[in-house]
């Protein structure tokens, strides 16, 4: 039988609007009604923006050790780049912009783009991120109209695919290293292709071995933890 307090590893398919914080609050607030432990050691390995939806694994008790271990390995991601417009946040946070024709653009063409940005590559986090400038976080900066200095990081893409085109949408299916932005990748996609680009929708599907198939929706985890964490 699982023991949350002692220590686990729970797989949890994040639903869209929520932000990593709000599903591990759900789960440590069921643990602490179902204890009545005031502290629970309780975090996440890979923070998942709001407009992404996926893959969150939540550790507890002495599990939160290994939360580092796994937020190193690689990540697997599927999702739809918008060709034609831009926008501030590389994603929807923000209106589209930079309106461009892309009928133009051949399959053969975007594939090619797809290719080169495999392997090692230098990337501008966006300024939308949860990066710290100066103990700020860059997307406060943003939001207030400021214009925070970010700086390029090297990441590796294990691959990047074409799974389908759909007039100006590119479905896409993505694996990469840690701390890779994949709202940068749309961005620089499009901008690579002269038509601007920008993430339309981002799902998590895995981290190293862990799948999302095999992840509990927050509401299922929720009722797991409550009833196996009982003392």
């Amino acid at each position: 039988m699982p023991n949350f307090i002692v220590g686990e590893v729970l797989l949890v398919d994040k639903p869209l609007t929520w932000t990593s914080f709000d599903a591990v609050n759900k789960l440590k607030y069921g643990l602490q009604r179902s204890t009545g432990l005031k502290k629970i050691k309780i975090g996440h390995a890979g923070t998942l923006d709001p407009l992404a939806s996926g893959l969150l694994i939540v550790c507890t008790g002495k599990k939160t050790k290994t939360i580092e271990s796994i937020q190193g390995q690689a990540k697997e991601y599927t999702g739809i780049i918008q060709l034609g417009a831009s926008t501030p946040s590389y994603d929807l946070e923000t209106e589209p912009e930079n309106f461009t024709e892309t009928s133009h653009l051949s399959e053969e063409r975007m594939k090619q783009v797809a290719k080169e940005m495999e392997g090692e590559l230098d990337q501008l986090p966006p300024i939308f991120s949860a990066k710290k400038i100066n103990g700020k976080r860059a997307y406060d900066l943003a939001r207030a109209g400021k214009v925070p200095e970010m700086k390029i990081k090297r990441v590796m893409i294990h691959s990047f695919g074409i799974e389908k085109i759909e007039g100006a949408e590119v479905h896409f299916k993505i694996t990469c290293s840690k701390g890779t932005y994949i709202r940068s990748m749309a961005h620089d996609f499009g901008k690579v292709l002269g038509v601007g680009g920008y993430l339309k929708a981002l799902r998590r599907t895995k981290i190293g071995e862990y799948d999302v198939t095999k992840a509990l929706s927050i509401d299922e985890a929720s009722v797991y933890v409550e009833s196996h964490s009982l003392v």
